[in-house]
């Protein structure tokens, strides 16, 4: 079987290193998305385990388009009774790259319309269209005169892991977060740190990463779950297997200069049953005390219209907090304000393009070390793994 997972630009090559650990088959990566193959333990676990997939589709038909009727024809051709039935409702989702067919809103129009004619030709009725609680979600991609039909096995977008209980203005999405955490190259052998956490989920990702547990066992439910060849006993067995899951010595540390912020990381690391691997508390970064070394840091700093105070003093102050008393450590910093990275005084070591939301940002890497590079190589081993 032949599945596409989806992802944020930028993290490609993070989600095809992760299919390629969890065994997936012909990887290969495109914008935005990494296609794989494996069987139907494949997608489960895909959907269970997976830190920087956003969805998960299973391609069920593709065909040209030259007009929206071509796009009526193309799905009405498709078997629908082999994956729905009458009494289940469906959704359409769609993503539109096209001059052919420019409205994306009619392409969905004609799509719905083939589904429903598809039922009521052969049984006499229509299954109706849900837009709160669809059964059956179905994607249509159209780009040029290509077009392609996907069942998303997801439903709900995978960063909605389940946890967030609380939030605070601005909230960074949960699979940038992991993005992050596994763009650094920590290998959880250290103590982690992020020291602006606004709501916690770096540290939260961070810790579901060192522990190596699915980030997916806090959903109650994934769109397969309402398809006809669903194997309850498979996802059970998948859920209940902590095999793989390890022990984390060392510390998770976040904190936040406001108060309020804190209180609701707190919410979310304890709805995560994270709480006895994640210190917080509320202090000012440039206050802190620092962790025992080796550290990594990664962190979303103020940037844009989150920023009251002034930009380039608190970036500068950044940079002279990690030079004077942050030795032997890598801090990982994203942000869209060319003026704070310019502002810090460190040379990075690398930079990775990214979007937060529809922020485009860099990710920077800075590493901290007593004596000479070659002599600390092997604490920046893992980084450029991707």
């Amino acid at each position: 079987m032949n599945f596409i997972a989806k992802t944020f630009a930028g993290l490609e090559g993070v989600l095809a290193w992760e299919l390629k650990a969890m065994g997936a088959a012909n990887i290969e990566q495109a914008r935005r998305a990494v296609s794989f193959n494996g069987d139907k333990r494949t997608l489960y676990k895909a959907n269970l385990t997976l830190r920087t997939a956003l969805r998960i589709l299973v391609p069920i038909k593709s065909f040209k388009v030259k007009t929206p009727d071509d796009v009526y024809a193309g799905v009405k051709s498709i078997e629908w009774d082999k994956y729905m039935s009458l009494s289940q409702t469906f959704l359409i989702e769609q993503t539109v790259y096209s001059d052919v067919v420019s409205n994306s809103r009619f392409a969905v129009y004609k799509a719905k319309d083939a589904i429903a004619d598809y039922f009521s030709e052969r049984y006499g009725k229509r299954p109706n269209v849900s837009v709160a609680n669809p059964n059956i979600f179905v994607n249509l991609y159209i780009a040029g005169e290509n077009c392609t039909v996907s069942l998303d096995s997801s439903g709900e977008p995978l960063y909605k892991r389940g946890y967030r209980v609380a939030q605070t203005q601005a909230p960074m999405n949960e699979v940038l977060a992991a993005g992050l955490v596994l763009l650094s190259g920590w290998d959880a052998k250290s103590n982690f740190m992020d020291p602006m956490c606004g709501s916690g989920t770096i540290a939260i990702e961070a810790a579901l990463f060192a522990l190596n547990i699915a980030p997916g066992i806090f959903r109650k439910h994934f769109a397969f779950e309402d398809w006809k060849d669903f194997d309850a006993e498979l996802l059970d067995e998948l859920y209940n297997d902590d095999s793989e899951e390890r022990e984390f010595k060392h510390k998770i540390y976040a904190s936040d200069i406001n108060r309020a912020v804190v209180e609701v990381a707190r919410k979310n690391i304890a709805a995560a049953s994270l709480t006895k691997y994640i210190e917080l508390q509320s202090s000012d970064f440039m206050q802190l005390t620092p962790p025992q070394t080796p550290l990594c840091i990664i962190t979303n700093p103020p940037y844009g219209e989150r920023l009251k105070a002034d930009i380039e003093k608190l970036y500068s102050d950044m940079g002279t907090t990690l030079k004077h008393n942050y030795r032997d450590t890598t801090c990982h910093i994203i942000s869209s304000s060319q003026d704070g990275f310019n502002k810090i005084g460190l040379k990075p070591s690398s930079k990775v393009k990214l979007y937060n939301g529809e922020i485009e940002c860099e990710f920077r890497s800075y590493r901290m070390f007593e004596g000479k590079m070659k002599e600390n190589i092997k604490n920046v081993k893992n980084f450029h793994k991707f």
